[in-house]
């Protein structure tokens, strides 16, 4: 049967010896859809209601119109902030509740389209109240604290947080980047760097004493990754070089190789502290003499 040539340095080659791994591997399905997008759906009858109203009705009415529109962005950005925060080991609460704050605007554009529809009080608070309750409910509250892990002073989950959001900022940077190169081959090639990138990066969630050993590769060499994807999408996009395609992707075969070598070493030091731990422990129990057929 035939098979697919596939090189250190062909297109869709990655470093010797290791699998091949699609751009849709680890991923999991958003949750910023479906519901999400009926609540940007659900307020758009309010423009009729509004230019069949007078002066006040089509100010209320406009007004409930962008409160429920800002109220669906904003719980968006919220199940998309929460999913980024369950994604890592390691990570700080989202700086500001937008979930939360959904609710509330919600509460707010149902009250101020039902005052444009009745002109009562009691109708409007209401449904107010209604709404942020019943919207609290469907879609839950944002990560009230941050996330770290047991035995962990807090500033060393600090700085690896620090560190994993700006590493994530980079490689944010490097798909951005290549887009513009328009070439679906090399922006694969990239996405397959940087679940390497990914791995390494939860790995020192993982253990947050690996940061300091992991920083170079974190900023140094992802910085250099990330302008360098920069210059090539400029120089392609404009010459479609096919020199400079091939040099880019080289880099991105040797980076990915260190950063698949560190990853490793980092997990070896891992087991062997492991190994240390156990044997301490173990050299413990025999000193004091104690069998588990003893008693005590």
């Amino acid at each position: 049967m035939a098979q697919r040539y596939g090189g250190k340095y062909s297109p869709d080659g990655g470093p010797p010896g290791t699998p091949s791994r699609g751009s849709y591997q680890g991923a999991r399905r958003t949750r910023a859809g479906g519901r999400v997008n009926l609540l940007f759906l659900a307020p758009l009858p309010l423009i009729w209601s509004a230019f069949g109203s007078g002066p006040v009705g089509l100010a209320l009415n406009l007004a409930a119109l962008g409160l429920l529109l800002l109220a669906a962005w904003m719980t968006r950005e919220g199940i998309l902030a929460q999913e980024a925060f369950e994604a890592r080991k390691v990570a700080r609460r989202p700086a500001f509740p937008r979930k939360m704050a959904g609710s509330l605007l919600t509460g707010l554009g149902l009250a101020c389209a039902s005052f444009a529809a009745s002109g009562e009080i009691l109708a409007p608070v209401i449904y107010g109240v209604i709404g942020t309750v019943l919207h609290g409910f469907a879609f839950g509250l944002d990560p009230m604290k941050d996330k770290g892990l047991e035995g962990v002073d807090q500033f060393q989950t600090d700085r690896v947080a620090r560190a994993v959001e700006k590493a994530e900022t980079h490689l944010a940077a490097m798909s951005d980047a290549i887009k513009r190169a328009g070439d679906r081959q090399a922006e694969a090639r990239v996405e397959r760097f940087q679940a390497s990138v990914r791995d390494m990066l939860r790995t020192v969630e993982n253990d947050p004493r690996d940061l300091t050993a992991a920083r170079k590769y974190m900023g140094i060499y992802l910085v250099g990754a990330r302008d360098a994807t920069a210059k090539f999408a400029d120089i392609y996009a404009r010459s479609r070089d096919a020199g400079a395609r091939s040099s880019y992707m080289m880099l991105l075969t040797d980076l990915e190789e260190n950063f698949v070598a560190k990853t490793q070493k980092l997990l070896a030091d891992d087991n062997t502290d492991l190994d240390i731990e156990i044997d301490v422990l173990r050299d413990r129990l025999q000193r004091e003499g104690i069998r588990p057929d003893q008693q005590n």
